[in-house]
């Protein structure tokens, strides 16, 4: 799929509805997805009897003015109303949808500096709710306040259990259940700077296998969670936990084969959950990849999974069907409990990638289908600084769900979720969106942004012209940044645009003037070029700021102060020094006078293609931290 595909369809109205023939839940509901579907409740509006009844899924037809529903679920009856909506003026319609797996679910990442707000949580569940998604997990690594532990998650912005209470209760008035993803072994990297943890890190992010003070530490999380959310369904991480056992573990115990250290550490995890009744999903790589190499499974020296163990394998950079289905295959050698996580990819900058989201949902989910897998999430990682807004993936989200519910891609029911045209909304995708290939993807817009200006790290993968491209991209976003609900995203993207129209081939520009003498063009860069472009920094900043505070708590947006801070400071360092160059104080620039050569991190040089995420690696190759 790609932008071009989707025409902008006629302007979303209010729908009337007539609410008398509802049951209590549906009228419930029908008040609840008002504000999202420009609902109004009236006597005069289209006659709706809605009933809940045993089956799973809905069914619905329209005759004479009346729509007849029965609806298996909440989520079903939410799912069912939007589709009523995409249909309004229409008549002797029928539909009937049913999610095709037992489980099916989102999950929104709070552990990467953005921590959403209980009002826009309760937003997107409204809008989840819509779409048919019947849980939504919260990752949580550090952000949740836990009992006898004041330094976990510490201004961080962490959960307490009433607002975890709270949102559970919200959610499930909705139909949809609030699970908890947290971690007990790995990816607890924020809490490695307190003395009080130092004794149980064995390396890195890890936690140290074995010592009873681990194991109180899980309790005290795992307890949190037991009486703040209501669901037995929890995810306990355990992922990529490559180092376990040879750090402080090595040291007090010896090697001991790696499969048998995890097997040992993930036995007295689920001691703990069996305590509080839990029912244990896990990431599926701890041990995958212990016995898979070269993509053949060992199937001589496969683990012992404890049955009631679920594995998660999670998987987002394939388009390939096939490559699912052998992987799925491959896991169910080591159990028959096996669930899939897809993801609507939000995690290399600020930019989302809805279009190779597409990609591999489409092929992900066709797999999990043939596969019969019944358990299915979403995820929306936030990788470095969760830069990119949760509502910037719902055309990606939009797509599995009609996916799951094999249902027609029906544009104007996304556009009545949303307020916005499938079309419109794809151009959030614009500043990486260098290709109509899907199946590919690049994160250009974050690493053109904060490569220095002198360095020419990136300078290799850009090619003339790109700043017109920009240019016309902030044209195009500002088009739609009035957009009802989430217009405020445009706005963001647009104004990045407008940076990179002036950034994205300074570098290059700065180089070639200087080395072919242009005095007169390295002049009119530092007095024309930077003022604009400080301006236009300036003005993306402010509207990424609104668009933080607006959705997330306020911790964790220090961390863009100072890296959009510190790429103001060194832009008007640049100009200083190509000033001080062309007034004579400098008789050369050292940064321009170093080979400029090609950035090869990750063997890649097609734009369309390369990907760097990590900010300390973009700005600069010296030490930071």
């Amino acid at each position: 799929m790609n932008s071009l595909q989707y025409a902008d369809l006629k302007e979303a109205h209010i729908v009337k509805i007539n609410p008398a023939g509802c049951d209590s839940t549906a009228q419930f509901l029908l008040k609840e997805e008002q504000p999202e579907l420009g609902l109004q409740l009236c006597e005069e509006g289209l006659t709706l009897l809605a009933k809940k009844t045993d089956e799973p899924g809905f069914t619905a037809q329209e005759k004479d003015g009346t729509v007849t529903m029965e609806y298996g679920s909440r989520v079903d009856f939410c799912r069912a109303l939007a589709a009523l909506c995409a249909r309004e003026g229409q008549t002797g319609w029928q539909l009937h949808e049913s999610c095709v797996f037992e489980d099916f679910g989102v999950t929104l990442d709070c552990s990467r500096n953005a921590v959403m707000k209980l009002e826009e949580l309760h937003h997107f569940l409204r809008l989840a709710a819509l779409m048919g998604y019947r849980f939504a997990g919260l990752y949580m690594e550090d952000t949740i306040a836990i009992d006898g532990e004041p330094c976990f998650g510490n201004m961080r912005g962490a959960y307490t259990s009433e607002e975890l209470q709270e949102l559970d209760c919200y959610a499930q008035s909705l139909g949809i259940e609030l699970r908890a993803y947290v971690q007990t072994l790995a990816h607890i990297n924020q809490i490695t700077r307190y003395e009080t943890y130092a004794p149980i890190i064995d390396t890195d992010d890890i936690l140290l296998v074995g010592d009873e003070r681990t194991y109180k530490l899980l309790d005290h999380l795992l307890g949190t969670v037991s009486k703040s959310i209501r669901s037995r369904k929890i995810n306990i991480g355990m992922d990529e936990a490559h180092m376990a056992g040879l750090g402080k573990y090595l040291d007090q115990h010896g090697y001991h084969k790696r499969t048998e250290v995890l097997l040992e550490h993930l036995n007295r995890v689920l001691e703990i959950c069996r305590k509080y009744g839990f029912q244990v999903q896990m990431w599926s790589d701890l041990f995958f990849h212990q016995v898979n190499g070269q993509n053949h499974l060992d199937t001589e020296n496969l683990p012992k999974i404890p049955p009631d163990v679920e594995l998660a394998y999670w998987d987002y950079y394939s388009s390939d069907k096939e490559h699912y289905k052998e992987m799925l295959r491959q896991h169910r050698l080591m159990t028959n409990h096996v669930a899939f996580a897809g993801g609507a990819w939000k995690w290399t900058g600020f930019t989302p990638h809805n279009h190779y989201s597409f990609e591999t949902g489409k092929a992900a989910l066709a797999a999990c289908r043939e596969s019969n897998v019944q358990s299915v999430v979403i995820t929306t990682w936030g990788d470095n600084g969760a830069e990119t807004s949760m509502f910037a993936v719902l055309p990606a989200l939009y797509v599995d769900a009609q996916l799951a519910y094999e249902a027609p891609e029906d544009l104007e029911r996304f556009r009545c979720i949303t307020g916005t045209a499938m079309g419109d909304f794809l151009k959030i995708d614009l500043p990486c969106h260098f290709s109509e290939r899907g199946g590919i993807h690049n994160n250009a817009s974050k690493y053109l942004l904060y490569q220095d200006a002198l360095f020419g790290t990136f300078d290799s993968a850009v090619s003339k012209g790109i700043s017109n491209f920009y240019a016309r991209a902030a044209e195009q976003l500002e088009a739609i940044k009035a957009a009802p609900k989430f217009g405020y995203l445009f706005e963001t993207q647009m104004q990045l645009c407008r940076v990179l129209s002036n950034k994205a081939e300074l570098g290059r520009e700065i180089y070639d003037a200087y080395h072919t003498g242009q005095r007169d063009h390295l002049e009119e860069i530092a007095e024309e070029v930077f003022p604009q472009m400080l301006k236009d920094l300036a003005a993306f900043q402010q509207a990424f700021r609104r668009q933080w505070m607006r959705e997330n708590k306020p911790f964790g947006f220090e961390v863009q102060t100072i890296r959009l801070g510190g790429l103001d400071a060194r832009l008007r360092e640049v100009q200083a020094v190509l000033r001080g160059y062309l007034h004579g104080e400098l008789d050369s620039i050292a940064e321009l006078d170093v080979p400029h050569i090609p950035s090869s991190y990750f063997e890649e040089q097609d734009i369309e293609k390369l990907n760097y995420n990590l900010w300390s690696v973009i700005v600069s190759p010296s030490v930071i931290g």
